[in-house]
């Protein structure tokens, strides 16, 4: 893991370092925002499928995309493109010969640089890298004071405050609520401006409405300028599919708008397994191959070499309520095999995130998230959205969640970084210094190691009891609650030239102003 400098918040470089004990309790005290650069794995890849099972599922996805076909719904242009490829096109069924999906898949890159508007947050998506975005689209959320409600724009605002100012977060996100007191036809527009003015991380696009992708291109250029935006990456936007086998005219209309802009796109099919494809992980596997085979190439119809993400959402079902359950051994074993697949693909890869049923930020909760967060990093997750904040099986944003969650990313980056092997690693000047019978607190080694030798908590207790108990007995949920007064505190927006900042503003005025309000 290697880190940017470390900046005080709003000065644009480091601190500069005063002499006497008050400059040095003043340095201590000073507001500082650390960021990590995005993971890059020292690690191998936990690999679940042996040769014969990959083969066995690449050549049964390959029959489901010839014998059964997948529906693009309600888009004769997209009928078109596929019957001028050398697809069987009956109404809108699409039927995709043997091959033909996986020639197409070939001119997707295997990996991509998405730009932020501060370069040092830019990411790689792709071979060895893990990226984390927080979480995506519910409709709620939670904080210890004000209980569970539907989020609003200032929630919103709040969030992606949170994401800038959390060390181990990569990437700004998406809707990381739906800001519901804000007109659903021009939510995107405050959604948007909220990640380019309040963060400098890469964020994500808007696919409710192919208009909404093209509002979403439109006011990258003007954050990047037009020809830097022609020419590069600068947003990941997620498609999902409706599984099983079904690609509805919204979605593809911004996966059209977004590769034709040369932007990226994760193709995610969206499976609960038992309800929208089979209960067997070798059958959910063939189904989520198949149609982001699909879904990929139809990317690489509208433009060769648009950048796209191997995405798979899966989760198992309880058969006894009907609920979504999360962190399981099923759903751990499809994130480990769509991996193989993805990479065997070339492609990059999206799965995992802080995943849980729970409704509260509990032990439930803890233990499915760690269970998800782990495959990830295992499995060879190149993008992991919904990293942090997840709650409810999706339908919560926990403020408390989101810090705890980002607390723990930083456990993924020092697991990923794998066991250091060089001189100061093996520690045997320590070994011989300290000798029988002695310790390790005072010895050079130690000394010069002391501050980055172990991960440490942003948020977790590790106090002696009294302590613990002195201070008020707080759980961790307090602690987190804490922890998000303390950031959003000390938030500091980061410096935008002034005139793109009003060219943004004015672009959402007149958008806004053209429309009437619409809250379906």
């Amino acid at each position: 893991m290697s880190e940017t400098p470390v900046a005080e918040a709003g000065s644009g470089g480091r601190r500069a370092r005063g002499g006497g004990g008050a400059a040095r309790r003043a340095e201590r005290s000073a507001v500082k925002i650390e960021f990590a650069r995005y993971i890059e794995r020292n690690i191998p890849n936990l690999e679940i499928l042996n040769e014969e099972a990959l083969s066995i599922i690449e050549a049964n996805a390959e029959t489901v995309l010839e014998e059964i076909g997948v529906n693009f719904v309600e888009n004769p242009a997209a009928l078109q493109l596929w019957r001028d490829a050398g697809a069987d096109v009956q109404g809108e069924r699409v039927r995709i010969p043997k091959g033909l999906a996986r020639k197409l898949c070939a001119t997707a890159p295997s990996q991509f640089t998405q730009h932020a508007r501060n370069p040092d947050r830019n990411v790689v998506i792709g071979g060895k890298n893990l990226v984390l975005a927080p979480v995506y689209g519910p409709p709620f959320v939670r904080d210890l004071n004000g209980g569970r409600r539907y989020a609003t724009i200032a929630d919103f605002r709040n969030l992606v405050k949170l994401g800038q100012m959390s060390k181990w977060l990569h990437h700004s996100g998406g809707t990381v609520c739906e800001p519901t007191d804000v007109p659903v036809n021009k939510r995107h527009l405050d959604m948007l401006h909220a990640h380019m003015t309040l963060s400098d991380k890469p964020y994500m696009g808007s696919v409710t409405e192919p208009v909404r992708a093209a509002d979403s291109v439109e006011m990258s250029k003007i954050l990047f300028g037009e020809e830097f935006v022609d020419q590069n990456t600068v947003m990941t936007s997620l498609i999902n599919i409706n599984s099983p086998l079904t690609f509805d005219s919204v979605m593809m209309g911004a996966l059209e708008v977004y590769a034709k802009a040369g932007q990226a796109c994760i193709i995610s099919p969206f499976i609960v397994g038992g309800a929208m494809a089979p209960v067997t992980v070798a059958g959910t596997l063939t189904q989520v191959l198949a149609e982001v085979l699909a879904g990929v190439a139809y990317s690489q119809l509208i433009r060769p070499g648009a950048p796209v993400i191997f995405g798979a959402f899966v989760t198992s079902i309880d058969m006894n309520s009907g609920a979504p359950t999360f962190g399981t051994p099923e759903a751990a074993q499809i994130t480990l095999g769509a991996g193989q697949l993805a990479r065997r693909l070339g492609l990059p890869y999206r799965s995992a995130g802080s995943f849980c049923g729970s409704k509260l930020p509990d032990a439930q909760a803890a233990y499915e998230t760690a269970n998800s967060l782990n495959i990830g990093l295992l499995s060879g997750v190149n993008f992991m959205l919904h990293a942090c904040g997840w709650l409810e099986g999706g339908l919560v944003s926990s403020y408390e969640k989101f810090v705890m969650d980002a607390d723990q990313l930083g456990v993924l980056h020092r697991l990923a970084a794998g066991v250091d092997m060089s001189v100061n690693g093996q520690g045997m000047d320590a070994i011989r210094e300290v000798g029988p019978g002695g310790h390790y607190l005072g010895c050079a080694h130690t000394q010069a190691n002391y501050q980055t030798a172990f991960w440490r908590t942003g948020v977790l207790d590790y106090k002696p009891f009294e302590t613990w108990e002195e201070e008020g007995a707080r759980d961790t949920v307090a602690l987190a609650q804490a922890k998000v007064a303390r950031m959003l505190g000390e938030y500091e927006a980061p410096a935008l030239d002034p005139g793109i900042a009003e060219a943004l503003g004015e672009y959402v005025a007149r958008k806004k102003a053209a429309v009437p309000d619409a809250f379906m």
